[in-house]
């Protein structure tokens, strides 16, 4: 069996320990090696924060997950599933080598951090809002059926994308789509840049 996630945040890399067979984007190679952007302090603050632990976690031996991809994508890629094909799509911005996967055959969008309800995270200094921006006008554009997130609720839907791409123009137009301008709130989403 072989792991892709969407990127290397600790949150979605945990279980990787348990796969031989595991993909990365070329942006984020690096991570796996001690390059992780964040202390291990901060990383188990987060952890501990979470509100679903499994029984037996212990925050203070948490360490982010390391080792050697057997695969390195670039976006472009095309990862059989059976009969299903996925393409896989650099969409930087939440992290510089988040990817998003697109199986056009459904129109399903499996979007990592870059789309989902709640509160978005492009604060930190390994985002880009402005690449987030240009991420979403690519996958807004992806005759999509449904959007399948990383985080919180499955129930996205299909536009979504497309309303998360507008407010960001309007923030570009207003000057304030840039780190430390706030957290902007939309309704069912908001984004802390």
């Amino acid at each position: 069996m072989t792991a892709v996630a969407t990127h290397v945040h600790w949150d979605h890399i945990g279980g990787h320990r348990y796969f031989p067979d595991f993909y990365v984007h070329a942006e984020e190679w690096g991570w796996l090696h001690g390059g992780f952007p964040l202390p291990a302090e901060a990383v188990r603050r987060m952890a501990a924060d979470c509100p679903h632990l499994p029984e037996g976690f212990d925050g203070n031996a948490y360490t982010v997950f390391q080792g050697v991809p057997t695969k390195v994508l670039h976006g472009g890629e095309t990862i059989g599933l059976g009969g299903r094909s996925i393409e896989v799509r650099h969409t930087p911005g939440h992290s510089p080598g988040h990817m998003c996967f697109w199986e056009e055959e459904r129109g399903f969008l499996f979007t990592g951090d870059l789309v989902y309800r709640g509160t978005l995270f492009a604060f930190y200094p390994s985002t880009d809002p402005a690449a987030y921006l240009d991420s979403l006008e690519k996958v807004a554009a992806l005759p999509v059926k449904r959007v399948f997130p990383g985080h919180h609720s499955l129930d996205v839907p299909p536009e979504m994308p497309g309303r998360m791409r507008d407010a960001l123009r309007r923030l570009r137009a207003e000057g304030k789509l840039c780190h430390g301008s706030g957290t902007f709130e939309y309704g069912d989403w908001a984004i802390r840049l």
